[in-house]
């Protein structure tokens, strides 16, 4: 029986996060966030596309191409736990996995057949990194992928925080990235394990350099700069 396989990168995703710190744990949490996915050259065929735009929400998987290990461990330890408490890796969505693949549901915005790129995808509620590679695409099916009798064992949803900006940084915050900002940071981006209230934590997203406090349930943006 053949044990090993090899998986071709389709298109890459385009989105406003450099890097992995304040990416949303999970798809569909910031509906305002805005990504567009591009096909790589062997995949720039219209046709592979036909009929999508009935579809209203897509599936992706994609690889986790920063988070990479030689071995396994059949035990992980879930940040949403603290990181003090092992569980499966197969009961966990953990980077670190035999196989490095993530799972995405995201709201398909709109479908470009014909830019110099070839065609586009954009895209929005999508939690991935610039740069990250996706090695397929496959329609949401509401009947068939939906079940809201499912039990979420301890991935509880998580609640809000308040998020106040005061009026002379929000100047600085281009008004077409301030919605998507706003529900990053009321995700709370810090590791479940951080609560220092005095700690200032730095966020890169859409060029800027957003650095926060986080105490009794309101994050205080502290500055907004250039990255």
């Amino acid at each position: 029986m053949e044990s090993r396989t090899s998986l071709e990168i389709i298109a890459r995703m385009e989105s406003e996060f450099p890097g992995k710190f304040g990416i949303p744990r999970q798809s569909g949490l910031v509906e305002a966030l805005k990504s567009t996915l591009v096909f790589e050259p062997p995949f720039r065929n219209p046709d592979a596309l036909r009929g999508i735009e009935g579809f209203s929400h897509l599936w992706l998987i994609w690889g986790f191409h920063e988070a990479k290990r030689e071995h396994w461990s059949a035990t992980v330890r879930p940040p949403r736990l603290g990181g003090n408490e092992r569980l499966g890796v197969f009961a966990t969505r953990s980077p670190f996995r035999p196989n490095p693949l993530g799972l995405s549901c995201v709201k398909l915005e709109g479908v470009e057949l014909q830019s110099p790129r070839g065609p586009l995808l954009r895209l929005s509620g999508a939690d991935l990194m610039d740069g990250t590679p996706i090695y397929d695409i496959k329609p949401y099916i509401p009947y068939a992928d939906c079940r809201p009798e499912a039990a979420e064992g301890y991935a509880v949803r998580p609640g809000r925080l308040e998020v106040e900006i005061p009026p002379e940084l929000l100047n600085q915050i281009p008004p077409d990235c301030l919605e998507a900002l706003r529900g990053v940071l009321s995700c709370d981006p810090r590791p479940h394990y951080q609560a220092d209230p005095d700690r200032v934590y730095g966020m890169t997203f859409a060029g800027l350099e957003v650095k926060f406090t986080v105490e009794e349930g309101i994050l205080r943006v502290q500055a907004v700069e250039k990255a």
